[in-house]
């Protein structure tokens, strides 16, 4: 089993966003056990690169890490990022809906995923408060993407047989390593 880093083993300035096939991404994430400077530091590296590869969402095993944290900005407004670490998601909705998602680590993919349109989301702010947020818009679907992320799932796993054919060629073309 692979080993933890240690926030204060990290080097936010070395962190870059990870492509499928790197193993971390399969890894169930591990939480945290206290929020510092270090993780802080991690979490704005985090956003810099979610700005950077113009995304809403951000999971620490996104890159290498596997910490259940994750960074998100669903309206892409300055000033709305939000830090979540060790999330739970509770409540989901009767109701679900298909929708075109992307992934920062599957670049060129997308894949219609199906997902309740309501959950709930608790967790810990960026300075280790709980909170808890509701939401039957779009933040809810990121929540739930960034989430599977912290349990190593990844939307080829939730990827319809057309979708999976249709992404066949940029698939294989990041399993070889030539993304």
């Amino acid at each position: 089993m692979p080993v933890t880093p240690l926030p204060s083993e990290v080097d936010p300035a070395a962190l870059r966003i990870v492509l499928y096939p790197h193993p971390v991404l399969r890894e169930v994430a591990q939480p945290l056990d206290e929020v510092d400077d270090h993780v802080r530091g991690v979490a704005d590296r985090m956003i810099e690169l979610m700005h950077e590869a113009r995304g809403v969402g951000l999971a620490a095993p996104q890159v290498g890490l596997p910490w259940r944290m994750f960074v998100i900005n669903p309206t892409n407004e300055p000033g709305e990022d939000t830090v979540i670490i060790n999330p739970q998601l509770s409540s989901p909705g009767s109701h679900t809906e298909p929708r075109d998602e992307g992934c920062l680590s599957l670049p060129g993919i997308t894949a219609e995923v199906t997902r309740p349109t309501e959950i709930t989301l608790s967790a810990l702010d960026r300075d280790g408060n709980p909170f808890t947020l509701s939401s039957d818009d779009f933040p809810a679907r990121v929540w739930q993407h960034e989430y599977d992320h912290l349990d190593g799932v990844l939307i080829l796993d939730k990827m319809t047989r057309i979708d999976r054919m249709a992404n066949k060629r940029a698939i294989a073309e990041l399993e070889a390593g030539g993304a």
